[in-house]
């Protein structure tokens, strides 16, 4: 399909250009971007977008269908050998059209006139330079999104999927103890219409907001996010509020969980074996509350994983914790490995939490990972113990072997409690 598309639909008998357009319409496109729709002989775009477009633009104006992406291929071949002009919001390759296109027929095919964005448009409204600001679209993400970028004195831009985004904003940052931040929506950004308001997110009227929205927040700590108590064995509510590290090793108080789960100073040092890279997939085997797949998720956007859990309660725990703790796309697979692995996409590494004495259960996951993918498993009983012990000396790899203690009440006085120590292997696929 690429082949068929020219790269300059203005110079070529077909082609396809994709055109950023502002809330301002035809008055604020460049003469490259007016020239290009002048000369398409079909428009595509949404029927806010082509309602902007003034009579002298004489081709066939298609509005976008719904559900788009499916229907886009075929599209495309019904007008190939036309002049194409697709209209964008603002930046055709932030968050939009263009980067879809990109994908779908390659950058050889692609002709992108950009606009400025609405990023960059609140940006330039707010005085915010835009490398110290953090950008989430809402868009097609879940609000949850939101939750690792949330931290004292820092802003964040969110481009908005609706009149309803900005409330779910205030919402979700009031429940994280950050009420009074100063959220402003800034709605029809460039256009004569366009307007603000502003004010604290436990407070500010969000009842009628235009859909053409970008969510400015100063985030601002009150006294709801203290931080976090000390660790604890078992958490039946976790504390929401207060901040969360990027580290690895959030405090185990952030999880709800029946009592299976990895403690935070194993935690950090596992997911420091792990090893997380961007783009990279964990599987996270006997996954309890989810906390290794979470935090392999939390160090870059593009992590992804797959959480297997054979308990449903826990199964539930672990779409809640990821949820609540800014990761809402971890795919949760109720099963018992291995079986439960079957036609799971392939991992890049293997982290096995549980289920190490079960048959197969090691011998799948090394089938599965590609030749330098990574298996970590953990052990806390002598059974499992032995298990990992005896696949180093098989395979090799790094045997480590982690005792923690903490402080606690004795009497009182206070003492050291110690935790179960726990076995940690880790191994490169030849």
């Amino acid at each position: 399909m690429t082949g068929d598309y020219r790269h300059d639909v203005t110079d070529e008998p077909a082609g396809l250009t994709v055109v950023g357009i502002g809330a301002d319409g035809w008055p604020g496109l460049s003469g490259t971007a007016t020239a290009a729709l002048t000369a398409a002989q079909v428009i595509f775009g949404s029927s806010r977008q082509l309602a902007l477009l003034p009579d002298e633009v004489q081709g066939d104006r298609v509005p976008w269908p719904s559900p788009l992406l499916p229907a886009l291929p075929g599209l495309l071949d019904t007008h190939r050998d036309r002049r194409i002009a697709v209209l964008a919001s603002g930046d055709p390759m932030f968050h939009g059209i263009g980067a879809t296109l990109v994908r779908l027929l390659g950058p050889g095919a692609v002709h992108v006139v950009p606009h400025p964005s609405s990023v960059s448009l609140a940006a330039a409204r707010l005085g915010w330079p835009l490398p110290e600001v953090d950008i989430l679209s809402l868009v097609t993400a879940a609000v949850e999104e939101l939750h690792p970028l949330i931290h004292p004195h820092r802003k964040i831009l969110i481009l908005s999927a609706g009149a309803h985004t900005p409330a779910a904003v205030a919402t979700l940052l009031t429940a994280r103890g950050y009420g009074d931040s100063t959220v402003t929506v800034l709605s029809q950004l460039g256009a004569p219409t366009e307007s603000e308001i502003s004010g604290r997110a436990s407070s500010l009227d969000l009842s009628e907001i235009d859909p053409l929205n970008v969510i400015a927040v100063a985030c601002s700590a009150g006294t709801a996010a203290a931080p976090l108590p000390d660790a604890r064995d078992a958490v039946s509510v976790p504390d929401r509020t207060g901040p969360r590290p990027l580290v690895p090793g959030l405090p185990d108080a952030v999880f709800e969980s029946d009592g299976q789960l990895t403690k935070r100073e194993v935690r950090a040092v596992t997911l420091a074996v792990l090893g997380p890279q961007p783009g990279e997939l964990l599987w996270d085997i006997g996954a309890g509350s989810g906390s290794i797949a979470i935090e392999w998720m939390r160090t870059h956007r593009d992590c992804r994983a797959v959480a297997v859990e054979s308990s449903p309660e826990r199964v539930g725990r672990i779409v809640r914790n990821a949820a609540a703790l800014g990761v809402p796309k971890l795919r949760v697979v109720e099963g018992r490995a291995p079986g439960a692995l079957a036609g799971l996409p392939p991992p890049d590494v293997v982290f096995i939490g549980g289920g190490v004495t079960r048959d197969g259960v090691v011998d799948a996951a090394l089938s599965a990972l590609p030749p330098g993918g990574r298996l970590v498993a953990n052990a806390v009983t002598l059974e499992s113990e032995a298990v990992l012990a005896a696949w180093y000396a098989k395979l090799g790899g790094d045997l480590t072997r982690l005792a923690v203690q903490r402080a606690a009440p004795v009497g009182g006085f206070t003492g050291w409690r110690a935790m179960m120590p726990v076995t940690i292997w880790s191994v490169t696929k030849p």
